[in-house]
């Protein structure tokens, strides 16, 4: 009956620490881990975006009309200045026409002048009466349209003069030129062609195009500056300024189109990268946590689970997070200053191993 009584009087216990979680490992030795202690600290209310680098001034440059290409005048990813011929078509037709509009002006200029005389002529034969008054009205009519005459072929000679001075094709702004299209002897189309001659980007200024859920727009604002890196310029961080956030969201995602102004002095960035970051509001005095610390953790929801070590001792502990900061994760609820929380070595404890302490690290001040 002793024998019995003792035997229950073990099973009673070990179903009682079953039931506090706490799992026993008779004869295992403390298990070496790195904790950081959690600590209050600065952090910005941010909101993580992901989204692709692109000029934001980029254009295809295409011809007025239809002509063939004559002279090229540059190269592919050389740079340009506004106003910098980039080729030159084929002007003989042109020149032609505008040839023929000088010839029309001078015919113009001829009638006009024949008219003139007539109208003067007219009006001393009135003034003796030996013109009617119907006979000086004609005559002052054929003046006046002898006028308009000259008036449309100078017109018509700006016009032609003006095709052929846009028979050079130049560059719209100040930029590189990313694509080269066409060769001397290619026949290029008017602006209704698909296929342009040349495109020209600005590298100086890109835009960060990222999609962030509506729930976040309370938190977002023009003028707000977003940090952000890109694996194609690995150990640096970049900052821009956001320009526009879309006013519609759209519906079937239920997320807005938020653009970001980026400065690119240094030429380091390019259009099509892909770019993660976080637009970044006022900063507030609150609990932070290592990233590292989380043993599972659902970001969206702001649910985490961490290993607390108390008096030698793991816990399991739930959490609620907050915002984050590159590798610190704000703590609203579940652990409170000075908590010690496993960093490194946690997937050789389970709830309820001792531990000893290998080391101590804090989050770093933000």
């Amino acid at each position: 009956m002793a024998g019995m009584a003792a035997g229950l009087v073990l099973a009673g216990a070990a179903c009682s620490r079953a039931s506090e979680g706490v799992a026993e490992a008779p004869g295992r030795p403390p298990v070496a881990v790195e904790v950081a202690a959690v600590a209050p600290g600065e952090i910005a209310d941010a909101v993580e975006v992901v989204g692709s680098l692109a000029p934001k001034f980029s254009t295809d440059v295409r011809s007025e009309f239809t002509a063939v290409v004559a002279e090229v005048y540059v190269t592919e990813w050389v740079r340009v200045r506004r106003g910098t011929p980039l080729a030159r078509l084929d002007t003989a037709e042109g020149e032609a026409h505008l040839a023929a509009a000088r010839a029309a002006v001078l015919q113009a200029k001829v009638r006009e002048a024949q008219a003139a005389r007539e109208l003067a002529r007219a009006e001393r034969l009135r003034e003796v009466g030996l013109l009617t008054a119907q006979g000086l009205d004609d005559a002052r009519t054929a003046r006046e349209a002898a006028a308009a005459q000259v008036a449309a072929a100078e017109a018509q000679l700006a016009l032609a003069q003006t095709r052929l001075d846009k028979a050079v094709i130049r560059a719209p702004f100040d930029g590189v030129v990313a694509r080269r299209w066409v060769s001397p002897g290619d026949l290029v189309e008017n602006m209704g062609s698909p296929r342009p001659l040349f495109t020209v980007v600005d590298p100086t200024v890109l835009e960060l195009t990222a999609t962030v859920p509506s729930s976040q727009l309370p938190r977002l604002a023009v003028g707000q500056t977003v940090e952000f890196t890109t694996d194609a310029v690995p150990g640096r961080t970049f900052f821009g300024t956001v320009s526009h956030i879309n006013p519609l969201v759209d519906a079937a995602s239920r997320s807005v189109q938020v653009i970001t102004e980026v400065p690119n002095p240094e030429g380091l960035l390019r259009g099509g990268l892909f770019a993660k970051g976080r637009v970044l509001g006022p900063s507030r005095r609150t609990l932070l946590l290592p990233r590292a610390a989380l043993r599972s953790w659902d970001a969206g929801r702001g649910a985490g689970l961490v290993w607390v070590v108390v008096d030698g001792v793991v816990q399991a502990r739930p959490v609620v997070t907050g915002a984050i900061q590159a590798d610190t994760v704000e703590v609203v609820e579940g652990l409170a200053a000075g908590d010690e929380v496993v960093t490194r070595g946690a997937f050789n404890v389970q709830p309820g191993d001792r531990v000893t302490l290998a080391g101590r690290s804090f989050p770093p001040s933000v």
